[in-house]
């Protein structure tokens, strides 16, 4: 087995840990995403629409700081602009990591660093249309040369969490900051070496940022990300009917959907857990119009009106 020098090993470590561990933006910080201008009337939209929501939800607590928000306008495809509330900040992800892992999988099967096989495609499909945990476990594995399993020597379990972090450093070669996509989801908590490695190392949980996301799906959306072809592979794994009802309504649609106006198209990936609430989506108006939205809630993961409420107030307020 090839291994790193310790010196070597820890810098990388601590290095990915810096950039994931970046102290958050005063609020009112806008920091543009790169290649996507901020607008100041998209800003005044998003401003107006996260009051509107605080005012709404004012009996139930919800807070400024428990809110983040970036929309993206693709109005005009070779220049987007975007704008958002607490874009910057770090907040754990949810399952919206898997459009990270959804991404490094064809970058990984473009180079040839994968095989293309049945089970991966299947494993893609629960990972991202039924937001499956198990077959994210394999991808994460496939795609870092790591398993779970029991707890490592301090030696070994520095080689594995350097290993762990691919995908870290793929996502910083492109200019991603702030973001920390290297662990596993887990639904009853990791063991073993996952836990090692989340007791020894920083942070410790996945983090993202609204505008890192937003930027991802823009990417998706514009063909930017790997090659034309994979990006629409991703698109058609995206895609959710809002229109459907009862018990044909994906769980997924049910977060963006219900304040898209009929006749719209939606792309989403959802994520919650008991105390986070998350939509990454690509809406497409009937008039032709796309956007990207992205919201993360906190600590309000029992209030399915805030999302929708967000969405509307910001298509009620587009120019």
């Amino acid at each position: 087995m090839n291994r790193l020098a310790p010196n070597l090993t820890l810098s990388l470590m601590l290095t990915v840990a810096a950039s994931a561990a970046t102290s958050p933006d005063q609020p009112g910080t806008i920091r543009p995403m790169p290649g996507i201008a901020h607008s100041p009337a998209l800003q005044t939209n998003v401003d107006q629409a996260v009051e509107l929501a605080l005012e709404r939800f004012a009996s139930r607590a919800l807070r400024p700081d428990q809110l983040a928000v970036t929309v993206v306008d693709l109005g005009s495809p070779d220049r987007p602009v975007s704008a958002s509330h607490r874009g910057s900040e770090l907040i754990y992800p949810a399952s919206v990591v898997k459009l990270f892992y959804l991404v490094a999988t064809h970058q990984w099967l473009e180079d040839g660093r994968l095989s293309d096989t049945s089970e991966l495609r299947r494993a893609l499909r629960d990972m991202i249309v039924h937001s499956y945990n198990e077959p994210t476990h394999y991808l994460v594995d496939l795609l870092t040369g790591t398993t779970s399993g029991p707890e490592l020597p301090e030696a070994e379990l520095e080689l594995w969490h350097d290993r762990r972090n691919a995908v870290n450093r793929y996502f910083t070669g492109l200019g991603y900051q702030g973001i920390n996509v290297n662990k596993k989801p887990w639904c009853e908590g990791p063991y073993g070496r996952e836990t090692q490695a989340i007791q020894r190392f920083q942070p410790s949980r996945n983090w993202l940022t609204t505008d890192a996301t937003a930027r991802l799906l823009t990417g998706i959306f514009l063909d930017q990300l790997v090659s034309p072809a994979r990006c629409a592979e991703m698109r058609d794994l995206l895609r959710r009917d809002p229109g459907a009802s009862g018990a044909e309504l994906d769980p997924q649609a049910r977060f963006t959907g219900p304040a898209l106006p009929a006749g719209s198209l939606l792309w989403s990936k959802a994520g919650w857990t008991s105390q986070t609430r998350h939509d990454a989506t690509c809406i497409q108006l009937p008039d032709g119009r796309k956007l990207v939205l992205v919201i993360f809630t906190v600590d309000h993961a029992g209030e399915t009106q805030i999302i929708p409420a967000i969405v509307g107030a910001v298509l009620q307020r587009l120019r």
